[in-house]
């Protein structure tokens, strides 16, 4: 296996940076667009085979170090009655949000093997297809990023529904995380019980909170996610966005690798997360929209800020947009193995 991916997030000595990128797979690759146009999303994600293809469609494009499955962080919810839809132009939408204690007593209880099991046969079909080229990242959304898409019944700018129940109903607020993080748990152990190599946790939107807020309604259900998983000893990746002011609380929370966005500079956040744990990133993904001399410029000034130091994964700061050149992800992937190619 090329395990430049694990042996990084373990921080130990690689021969050059391992690169993969957040929607790695998805809408700006014609092989993704072609099973689009017979398939919905909700489709591809149940139907493992069909995952499976897509979860290997960038491996075979681009050459990227780690493959990570072809799922929906809000799978989950569908089995807990929230009825999940994804709308063309509009994304997910809820039918039955969550805005009360007496919505989140309703939520139905979820058997992860029955309800989410195709997840699981999913990673099993793609590790069979990769045959040990590289490893296979599982993962999960985060405890606030998944409670708002319950609680707002869709996407949101402001959070304002989420934030109305976390200030006025704390308890229903911790009774939703802390049941959230115990189905996540078992979710995220499902895939590794299936051949997962590493999990990461997508908090995507935990930076619309307060570093504070976060510490005392967000952080201990990260933590019962976290930390258990830890112990299994495999990498963990955590990730937000808009996180620069609580860099510090989300390594306290856990994870062996810290997601760093573009908006902080990576020799910075690094500074910020200390010493003992990895980071993932951090190039603004609108870059690889620009010329490639622009490209290569911030791609080296990421490199540069890691300083070949153990323990740095390169990726972009949030997800590959879909009118991104397939051309330019894949010449940024070689940019990158031999700008940090270091002598065995």
């Amino acid at each position: 296996m090329n395990d430049r991916f694990l042996r990084a997030c373990r921080r130990e000595p690689v021969d050059a940076t391992p690169v993969w990128f957040l929607r790695q797979a998805g809408r700006y690759m014609a092989e993704y667009r072609a099973i689009r146009q017979h398939h919905s999303l909700l489709e591809i994600c149940r139907t493992p085979r069909l995952a499976a293809e897509v979860t290997l469609q960038p491996i075979d494009r681009l050459d990227v170090d780690a493959a990570i499955v072809f799922a929906d962080i809000l799978l989950p919810l569908e089995p807990l009655g929230a009825g999940l839809e994804f709308t063309p132009g509009d994304g997910p939408t809820l039918a039955r949000p969550v805005r009360s204690a007496a919505d989140v007593d309703r939520l139905r209880d979820v058997d992860v093997a029955a309800d989410l099991g195709f997840v699981g046969e999913s990673i099993r079909e793609a590790k069979r297809a990769l045959g040990g080229r590289v490893p296979l990242i599982g993962f999960a959304g985060g405890p606030f990023t998944v409670a708002s898409y319950l609680i707002e019944g869709g996407s949101t700018r402001n959070f304002v529904a989420t934030k109305r129940l976390l200030y006025s109903e704390p308890e229903a607020w911790h009774r939703l995380l802390g049941r959230l993080a115990r189905l996540t748990l078992e979710y995220l152990e499902m895939q590794l019980d299936a051949g997962a190599d590493a999990v990461q946790i997508f908090d995507s939107w935990v930076g619309a909170l307060s570093p504070r807020d976060y510490r005392t309604l967000v952080a201990p259900h990260a933590r019962a996610i976290l930390e258990p998983l830890a112990r299994r000893g495999v990498p963990v990746i955590h990730f937000g966005t808009q996180t620069a002011g609580m860099l510090r609380d989300l390594r306290d929370a856990g994870g062996t690798v810290i997601g760093l966005d573009w908006r902080v500079d990576l020799a910075r956040g690094w500074e910020a997360v200390g010493e003992g744990v990895a980071v993932q990133g951090n190039l603004d993904p609108v870059a690889l929209l620009g010329p490639w001399p622009e490209l290569a410029r911030a791609a080296r000034a990421v490199l540069e800020d890691a300083s070949g130091r153990p323990g740095h994964v390169f990726n972009v700061g949030h997800g590959i947009l879909p009118e991104t050149p397939v051309d330019a992800v894949r010449d940024l992937v070689r940019f990158v193995r031999e700008e940090s190619a270091r002598p065995r």
